[in-house]
């Protein structure tokens, strides 16, 4: 699934693009940017392996009065 975002740009067009977002941000805002989008994916992990935990626990909670 990682390769499906990046499937159809070549290398040019991925320059191209962080070229773009370095001149719409500015190099001073781009470490505070990534520093947040790093965050964000931090705590999304944190609550879909927590969701998954939950279900596991229900699963054998349920099974176990079965």
């Amino acid at each position: 699934m990682k390769h499906l975002l990046f499937m159809n740009l070549g290398t040019g067009e991925i320059i191209i693009i962080a070229l773009v977002i370095l001149l719409l941000f500015g190099a001073k805002r781009l470490p505070e940017l990534a520093k947040s989008i790093g965050k964000s994916v931090k705590s999304f992990k944190s609550g879909m392996n927590e969701v998954e935990k939950e279900i596991m626990d229900d699963s054998k909670d349920s099974s176990e009065k079965e």
